[in-house]
């Protein structure tokens, strides 16, 4: 079971002209094959802002901004967030097909997003592809709006031919391992929203019980 979740404006106009500020430092941004797992090295060709400075500041930036949004919450459940990285891709820099590490600093891994920082209209390729039963799915939002899916899933980013891919990618360890049983959280948090503003307060408290049933059972 894939769960992919779109949320648009994570990030204000304000804080996107912060992003273009830490984009523009050529001296903050090294070769991202330094962080990338063995197998995925031989595959990566982008560039990644080290943590460091303004960088780490905007990085910390997103977390916060993730940590408050209502949907993230609900579709992720997280517990930690591992990394979360700068990067950016210029003509003829791709990510081939890969999946993510299963631990990342000692921490598993059960997530992935991905928070588009450039306006899609401003470069060519670059486009987010997943592979899935059906065929290929291709992601390519307005600057900060972001992509959350499970970190297993096959994954790469197309060449880019024109102008410059920027985003923050990140990973995340759920207070819920299982993908089928975070999709069932979502779809409770979407009824209990549902039920909170139709005023349905004896529908509000039955489905609350029901997640709080569910959290202590699938929780980890």
């Amino acid at each position: 079971m894939t769960l992919f979740i779109q949320i648009a404006d994570v990030l204000t106009a304000s804080e996107l002209r912060l992003a273009d500020t830490v984009f523009r430092q050529n001296d903050a941004f090294e070769d991202g094959a330094r962080t990338a797992g063995r197998i995925a090295k031989a595959v990566k060709k982008n560039e990644q802002a080290k943590r460091t400075g303004l960088a780490a500041d905007f990085t910390a930036l997103i977390e916060k901004r993730l940590t408050k949004n209502e949907v993230f919450r609900a579709a992720a459940r997280p517990r930690d967030f591992i990394r979360i990285l700068l990067s950016r891709y210029t003509e003829g820099m791709e990510y081939g097909l890969h999946s993510d590490d299963a631990f990342m600093d000692g921490m598993r891994v059960d997530l992935s997003f991905t928070l588009f920082l450039a306006e899609p209209d401003t470069y060519e390729g670059g486009e987010l592809i997943v592979e899935e039963p059906a065929g290929e799915r291709f992601v390519k939002l307005n600057a900060g709006s972001l992509v959350l899916y499970p970190s297993t899933t096959l994954h790469r980013v197309a060449a880019v031919t024109k102008g410059e891919r920027r985003a923050a990618v990140g990973w995340v360890r759920s207070l819920v391992r299982g993908a089928e049983e975070r999709e069932t959280l979502f779809d409770v948090a979407l009824a209990l929203r549902q039920a909170e503003e139709a005023g349905n307060r004896a529908l509000t408290d039955r489905l609350l019980k029901v997640q709080g049933a569910l959290l202590r059972r699938w929780g980890d």
